[in-house]
């Protein structure tokens, strides 16, 4: 029966796929609405969409189980003395040509399959309910190829595991796109790997370089692999040169600009050899010239974020000049920009970063330092606010720690190119405060004020959430902050009552002697005297 059985449950599948297909085209039984048939249609068709992922994902689990019980069978039914790899090259090269896939293609699914069937099971029973897509589930294999059975096992948990704490508003993986995951997860897995990042970016760095890749129509691509630092500031930087570059007689786009920016400098060593040019650095990396300002916030004492920006004008003066600097935002927990821990730090629009790429970034150049406080608890930072309608920098900064980036659902646009906006207008009594902000791309942004697409109210750590035009809610990415870590050094000379988990008892305590200044922030009695022990009491 085992033939028939499969052949009768594929043809099944298809003859529901010919339903959905005369759904699809209005030739159902019946509308999906009597009343208004059209927007019927078009609300049907979303579900359709969503029920077809679902499935999908669903048989996307079904073939990594699929091909690695062939691959068992096979490896036993091989001939006594065959080698192993001869083994695995002949399953591949089978499931390959079954699948229409190529050696390395098919490799790579085989490895993927093999994760998800012996090391992932929540990530291959979430596949096979269709919460996530085959694309989430390779995102978490390879997130977890490099770490011990424990350590796939805590990645799994936390994005998985239904019992792991997560803030109602925040979007489930499932919700967002996969390279956004995938970018959560490396953070996850950057905090929590065995080996020091420090080590693993040494022997990363290594293996730094440039690659070369023909494209159609006589193009090419040429990219190279550095260190995340320069590669984020020299983008940056070619952005900002570009915008300068920018004017009512010049007819290139932003991204021609960028293009043509980028082939000077590597054509020219960045040297200035016609009117098209727009500033001149002796590498294509991080320029000579570059500056590194940082706002670094503290918090409680535990930990420090560094704006390494040349701040919100760089770049945007129109005539040619060596002088635009490249912005980089840089959060770094306090003790590790001391040395006295290898924890990570966070790159704006790249993710996890060794605390010694974080120090570099800081030591050369920063001229300005502010604190901002946060939860010495989560690591999520407190609420700053104003009541005017201008949104201050110190505003903006803390909308960019909030958020991260642009908060539309699958967005990955840098924090450094969004716009501050208002959820609630001014005009209809929004105020300007932390919570009524937003930092939408100017995609996004144009999209919110040109559609029916609406922001969802935000709160001082969680950016909004967004309404479609159809009704449809989609929650907003929260970033997945977490306690700093304190060194042995710091506990020994804090009292008792103020070390890490005295703290959470103490917000459930009094609240008496509070200082008026910090109320607030919401800080308990504890989180006072702590902000005191490091910074004292003025």
């Amino acid at each position: 029966m085992g033939r028939e059985a499969v052949a009768r449950a594929f043809a099944e599948i298809r003859a529901a796929l010919a339903v959905l297909d005369a759904e699809v085209d209005g030739r159902g039984s019946e509308p999906f609405s009597a009343a208004d048939p059209l927007a019927g249609l078009a609300d049907g068709s979303l579900d359709i969409l969503a029920g077809a992922a679902a499935v999908e994902a669903g048989v996307a689990g079904l073939k990594a189980r699929a091909a690695m019980k062939y691959a068992d069978t096979a490896h036993a039914l091989a001939p006594p003395g065959m080698p192993v790899p001869a083994q695995e090259m002949a399953v591949a090269a089978e499931i390959g040509c079954v699948l229409a896939l190529g050696p390395r293609a098919a490799s790579t699914f085989l490895s993927a399959s093999h994760a998800l069937t012996t090391t992932l099971p929540l990530t291959l029973a979430a596949l096979h309910a269709g919460t996530i897509s085959w694309q989430h589930a390779r995102a978490m294999a390879d997130e977890a190829a490099t770490l011990d059975p424990a350590g796939a096992a805590a990645l799994e948990a936390h994005f998985l595991d239904p019992h792991t704490p997560r803030p109602a508003a925040a979007a489930k993986i499932g919700e967002m796109p996969a390279h956004r995951f995938k970018h959560k997860a490396r953070t996850w897995r950057e905090r929590h790997h065995t080996e020091s990042i420090e080590q693993r970016h040494t022997k990363a760095a290594a293996d730094r370089r440039v690659e070369y890749r023909p494209d159609q129509d006589g193009m090419a691509w040429l990219s190279a692999c550095l260190p995340a630092d320069q590669a984020l500031a020299g983008w940056n930087r070619l952005t900002a040169l570009s915008r300068a570059a920018q004017g009512p007689n010049e007819p290139r786009t932003l991204t021609q600009l960028s293009a043509d920016t980028f082939a000077e400098a590597i054509l020219t060593s960045g040297t200035n050899t016609s009117s098209s040019s727009r500033g001149s650095t002796d590498s294509p990396g991080i320029p000579a010239d570059t500056s590194v300002a940082a706002d670094t916030s503290v918090a409680a004492g535990t930990s420090a974020a560094a704006d390494t920006s040349s701040g919100a004008d760089a770049g945007t003066d129109p005539a040619p000049s060596s002088s635009i600097r490249a912005q980089v935002l840089v959060t770094v927990p306090v003790f590790a920009l001391m040395g006295l821990t290898d924890e990570p730090a966070m790159l704006d629009g790249y993710g996890s970063i060794p605390a010694s790429m974080a120090r570099d970034l800081v030591a050369n150049g920063a001229d300005s330092f502010h604190r901002v406080l946060i939860d010495p608890r989560d690591g999520a930072p407190l609420e700053i606010g104003r009541t005017s309608y201008r949104v201050t920098k110190a505003m903006r900064n803390w909308l960019r720690l909030r958020d991260g980036k642009c908060p539309f659902p699958g967005s990955s646009n840098s924090s450094l190119d969004n716009e501050a906006d208002h959820l609630l207008a001014w005009h209809h009594g929004g105020t300007t405060g932390i919570s009524n902000l937003g930092q939408p791309c100017p995609k996004h942004h144009k999209l919110r004020h040109t559609s029916g697409w609406t922001p969802t109210p935000a709160t001082k750590n969680q950016p909004p959430g967004w309404t479609s035009p159809t009704g449809r809610q989609y929650k907003s990415e929260h970033q997945d902050w977490e306690p700093p870590h304190w060194p042995e050094s710091a506990l020994s000379a804090m009292p008792a009552h103020l070390k890490p988990g005295e703290q959470r008892r103490e917000r459930h305590r009094g609240q008496a002697h509070r200082p008026a200044d910090l109320l607030h922030r919401g800080l308990s009695q504890a989180e006072v005297e702590l902000e005191e022990f490091f910074y004292g009491s003025g």
